[in-house]
This record gives C-alpha cells, sequence and structure tokens, in this order.
C-alpha cells in the first residue's frame, strides 16, 4: 500500500491541525494504520493508532486527551486531529500501514510495512 501524508504546518502553541494519510494500492480496511513522529535528534516515536477495522484506538500518554485518529474506509483515509498543540509536538509525523495479522502491535514501528513521506508540523510557543 502506498501512503501519502499531509496537513502539517506551522501553529502557534494552543492551536490545532488535523493531518490526513490517503492510502492506495490496497485494501484499506486490511491494514492497522499508525501515526509516528521523530523530532531533530530524537529517536522516531509511537502516536497514535487504529485498528483494521477501526473498533481499537490507541495513544501514546502524551498526547492522550489531546489527539484524536479516526478513519474514513470510503475515501481510503486515516485522519489524526490535533489539539491543544504544545511546543514539544513540533516534529516530522509518518504514517504508516501495518497488514491484517491475528497479532495486533500498534505500538512497533516494526510491525508497519508501509510508510508514507511525512509531514511537518512545527509549534510555535
Amino acid at each position: 500500500v502506498q501512503l501519502q501524508a499531509s496537513g502539517g504546518g506551522l501553529v502557534q502553541a494552543g492551536g490545532s491541525l488535523r493531518l490526513s494519510c490517503a492510502a492506495s494500492g490496497r485494501t484499506f480496511s486490511r491494514y492497522g494504520m499508525g501515526w509516528f513522529r521523530q523530532a531533530p535528534g530524537k529517536e522516531r516515536e509511537f502516536v497514535s493508532a487504529i485498528s483494521w477495522s477501526g473498533g481499537i484506538t490507541t495513544y501514546a500518554d502524551s498526547v492522550k486527551g489531546r489527539f484524536t485518529i479516526s478513519r474514513d474506509s470510503a475515501k481510503n483515509t486515516v485522519y489524526l486531529q490535533m489539539n491543544s498543540l504544545k511546543p514539544e509536538d513540533t516534529a516530522v509525523y509518518y504514517c504508516a500501514a501495518q497488514e491484517y495479522s491475528s497479532s495486533y502491535y500498534p505500538r512497533t514501528s516494526e510491525s508497519y510495512t508501509s510508510w508514507g513521506q511525512g509531514t511537518q508540523v512545527t509549534v510555535s510557543s
């Protein structure tokens, strides 16, 4: 599956952004989707994930209550609504796809086989 992330930008602290990740090439419903981010000088970290059916959502503690992940199967797109943004949310955000399996590891980047190109999110203080 090919992934195209978009929606990043520059926003002031306390503001909001919505990231989108459009999938193409394979059956979207066969993939669990995730968002990861990488700040300068730091390792890539898990942000949020949504299961194949959309019934299970997972969040990093640092974004819980502020970010919401969702998916629209009709549009083959996963979204990350980011509210109450903080300067520490500044990073390149990547979407990723994990093919259906009996074992589901939403937080583990190695479980994802397809990655988008990343979109920059910058939060100014």
